[in-house]
């Protein structure tokens, strides 16, 4: 008995042990950050110079038409381009669930190749195809579909099209993996019965797979939102930092331009920081509540 003590205290002691070096990263390069970021909410901080402002981050904050412009273009990629990416990733998996077996790696990994590209690598491909005599425009000139080049790099409009279709393109494959890994451990017998009362594909479809796939489709929601508020690589890149006019700046890279660039006010830029993770929360808990509350239901 007293052996056995002895080697469960020597196991104790060896995980400790092997969990240490990640523990001690973890609070270096993550927990302390996070803490001492506090500190400087209700500091104006520009790295040399450092006074207490109280809340006057949060009142500069209130008054930034630009960050409520930047945060307000994040809400408009949320609610357009996530449920729209969802559902396409959702239809992509169960296309690739019933297609010709030999077919369905290649086709696989041709729609998943795209989430594994470097964001760098994704964003200037799309720079270069849609530039204004670029790829895109020259075929749908030459189809006809379009009788004067699309700004889809310099128009207000157009811009927000552009960073959705590269969005889409980047991460629908990425969500589509959860799916399908969901599809194919859902029992067959559950369709052959619809399939015998007479439900179509469609029907089997919003009555059985859709609600069966509520967790994984909440977890590509939450984790798909998330992304969406920390939106940065694609309007740096592909727009010139937020252009044109700001018209897809979006919260993360002004935070980092007030950060690095600009102002080099780095307690402004840590309020806002903390206003984005607060918004992102509640997005969380209101999908959790409401597709995670259904689920309880059913």
């Amino acid at each position: 008995m007293a052996q056995r003590g002895r080697h469960e205290r020597y196991l104790n002691r060896f995980g400790w042990f092997c969990v240490a070096p990640s523990m001690v990263l973890f609070c270096l390069f993550m927990l302390y950050p996070i803490v001492s970021s506090l500190y400087y909410v209700t500091r104006k901080w520009k790295g040399m110079t450092d006074t207490f402002i109280g809340l006057g981050n949060f009142v500069r904050m209130a008054n930034d038409k630009i960050f409520q412009a930047a945060v307000g273009h994040n809400f408009l990629f949320m609610f357009i381009q996530v449920p729209v990416m969802i559902f396409l990733a959702l239809l992509l998996a169960v296309f690739l669930n019933q297609s010709i077996r030999r077919f369905r790696g290649p086709l696989r990994l041709a729609i998943f190749l795209p989430s594994i590209t470097s964001l760098v690598v994704v964003s200037v491909l799309f720079r270069v195809l849609l530039q204004t005599n670029g790829f895109l425009n020259n075929v749908m000139l030459d189809a006809h579909l379009i009788t004067t080049p699309i700004g889809w790099l310099n128009d207000a409009f157009w811009t927000k099209v552009t960073i959705m279709l590269a969005m889409t393109w980047r991460w629908t494959g990425y969500n589509m993996v959860f799916f399908l890994v969901g599809l194919q451990s859902l029992d067959r017998q559950i369709f052959e019965a619809a399939e015998v009362d007479g439900a179509s594909k469609a029907r089997q479809f919003f009555t059985i797979t859709v609600p069966l796939l509520v967790p994984i489709i909440l977890f590509s929601a939450v984790t798909s939102t998330s992304g969406t508020m920390q939106l940065f690589d694609e309007p740096n890149i592909l727009t010139w930092q937020g252009g044109p006019s700001n018209a897809t700046m979006t919260a993360a890279l002004y935070i980092f331009r007030q950060a690095f660039v600009v102002n080099s006010d780095f307690g402004y830029a840590t309020s806002m920081s903390y206003v984005v993770v607060l918004i992102s929360g509640v997005f969380a808990f209101i999908q959790l509540r409401l597709l995670g509350g259904e689920r309880v239901k059913k």
